[in-house]
């Protein structure tokens, strides 16, 4: 896969090498070693497409001035069968590579040749990522910081794919443990508020009128059944009834949100496989546990944490923590993946150095843990702060969210900043279809190509796959080709550094980039070799726009 950017740096490398040896062969240069030195793109075009701080790193050694040092190697490079049409010294001692026209031409023949594979790494190949996001509490309906953090973890599943990783996305099942209890408490209440009214709801159940909803759809199927029965009988009932509508709903409104998981995994089958007790055994067995006023404690202070913490209760019961590490050692020992990544909300930092404690102590790479945090976002209408939903009135949620915006805009709004950063979500721009709304604006630039195609063949021109691009000289088309070459990095950035958001900004700036050569280059109507260039160019962008919106699951319409 093509990643002529790198290429380019590579055969800079390799010239300066070359001239310096001529020159240490020459007598020029004393033979001292070559530090490494820089290869990179410089800020202002101005300074070349290319360049490097070779000269300076070896002024020392040489002992002389670096500007002359960059004459004399300048002076010994042959550009020939290269992607560069001149290099010359510039300031203190910089050399600067300008790319031939060849090189345009490479760019766009690469995108065209691989298509969707275009953009496409090997930066992680070989080696397997379990992404896990969302894992909402079953107990009730997805908030929006689950929304931006599905959006964030279904983008970065794919960005990681694109990279070369072998990915699994995960959802954990939160269907055991003391929010399930409580689960059951208020469930059990509004059952038998309906036969017994001043049955008082304790402060601290769910409050949500869903419960009321699910011991109504109880009763409708089993009548007056189990208000007399055993309260642990009444009470499992109940969640077996109103537990799996919620993870089914789980479901839906996350396929809906074109989120769709490898696997789900509960965290009740880490109880019933015995999993939990083993995990505690085994922490017993590192030498980083105690006893203290009955309970049994993990030394997790010497490993890092904040202070120790208590793994088993002192009435026999582990807290969340247990089947949480049981759950992590399962990802990276018992399933082997190499990476595990959790997507989770701000309040969780306190949540990472424990588990990454607990796997020290289990003799894990903690390193094989990254864990995204992702900050809370605020919903905006009309400048103000939204939070509830038109329709019914109440706090808005993943699935009333997706009936006030778009789906697109919704993916693509929510990884328009990097996870760790606050973001408000401005509603009215999200359903707006104007060039201030980001994705309006990239899926336009993909329609307007279609529509320059589309005109083309209602002319009868023929789109060739033989377009001299060597033509596409001007600053507005060579600045749009050297960005598209830059797609392989960027993936790579946004892999390296689990940020989504890099390629929503990378395909916004491509579409105004594109934009940009419209407005200034005509197209239909120059002659024919220049028309047949640009066309072709035009055919290349349509694919960059398409490959990125597709990797982010956002629709690419060839009509607006």
């Amino acid at each position: 896969m093509a990643n002529l950017i790198q290429d380019a740096f590579g055969q800079v490398r390799e010239l300066v090498m070359n001239a310096l040896g001529v020159c240490i062969r020459d007598g020029i240069f004393p033979a001292e070693p070559i530090n490494p030195f820089n290869v990179e793109r410089p800020a202002d075009p101005k300074n070349g497409d290319v360049s490097t701080n070779a000269a300076m790193v070896c002024a020392k050694a040489f002992r002389s001035a670096p500007r002359k040092i960059a004459e004399e190697i300048v002076a010994k490079i042959d550009l020939g069968e290269t992607y560069f049409e001149k290099c010359e010294v510039a300031g203190a001692g910089f050399i600067n590579f300008f790319f031939a026209s060849s090189w345009y031409g490479e760019v766009v023949k690469a995108v065209l040749d691989e298509k969707e594979n275009y953009g496409s790494t090997e930066l992680g190949k070989g080696k397997s990522v379990l992404v896990e996001f969302v894992s909402a509490n079953p107990t009730g309906p997805m908030h929006i910081g689950n929304a931006r953090g599905g959006a964030i973890g279904d983008c970065l599943s794919a960005v990681l794919e694109k990279a070369g990783y072998n990915v699994a996305r995960e959802f954990y099942v939160n269907d055991a443990g003391n929010q399930i209890e409580k689960f059951k408490t208020s469930l059990e209440v509004r059952y038998l508020q309906i036969y017994k009214p001043e049955t008082e709801l304790p402060e601290d159940a769910y409050q949500g009128q869903d419960i009321v909803e699910h011991a109504k759809a109880f009763n409708e199927v089993y009548g007056d059944k189990y208000v007399n029965a055993d309260s642990e009988e009444r009470r499992q009932a109940l969640c077996d009834f109103a537990l799996p509508k919620n993870i089914q709903t789980l479901h839906d409104d996350l396929s809906k949100y074109r989120i769709n998981y490898d696997k789900w995994f509960t965290e009740s089958s880490l109880h019933k496989s015995g999993a939990v007790k083993e995990i505690v055994e085994k922490l017993k067995e590192s030498g980083y546990t105690y006893e203290l006023e009955g309970a049994l404690w993990f030394k997790s202070s010497e490993l890092g944490d904040e202070k120790d913490r208590v793994l088993v209760r002192a009435n026999g019961v582990p807290t969340y923590f247990v089947p949480d590490i049981a759950y992590h050692y399962n990802k990276l020992v018992t399933r082997g993946f190499d990476k595990a990544i959790d997507v989770l909300g701000a309040d969780h930092h306190g949540y990472v150095p424990r588990m990454k404690a607990a796997l020290k102590a289990l003799g894990v790479d903690e390193n094989r843990l990254d864990v995204v945090i992702m900050q809370m976002v605020r919903l905006v209408r009309d400048g103000e702060v939204y939070k509830l939903s038109k329709r019914s009135g109440k706090a808005i949620t993943l699935a009333t969210l997706l009936d006030e915006v778009p789906i697109d805009a919704a993916r693509f709004f929510f990884n328009l900043r990097e996870a760790n950063s606050h973001f408000d979500f401005d509603l009215d721009l999200a359903a707006s279809e104007s060039s201030q709304n980001p994705v309006y604006y990239v899926q336009y630039a993909h329609a307007r190509i279609c529509s320059i195609l589309a005109k083309a063949k209602e002319e009868g021109i023929e789109i060739g796959s033989n377009a001299d691009l060597s033509v596409l000289s001007t600053s507005d088309e060579q600045e749009l080709i050297k960005f598209i070459a830059t797609l392989p990095d960027a993936v790579n950035d946004a892999a390296k550094n689990y940020d989504p958001a890099r390629m929503t900004r990378y395909v916004i700036e491509l579409a105004t980039l594109y934009h940009k050569f419209y407005n200034n280059c005509r197209i239909i109507g120059e002659s024919s070799e220049i028309m047949q260039a640009r066309l072709t160019l035009c055919l290349a962008v349509k694919q960059l726009i398409f490959n990125i919106l597709t990797m982010l699951k956002v629709t690419v319409p060839e009509k607006m």
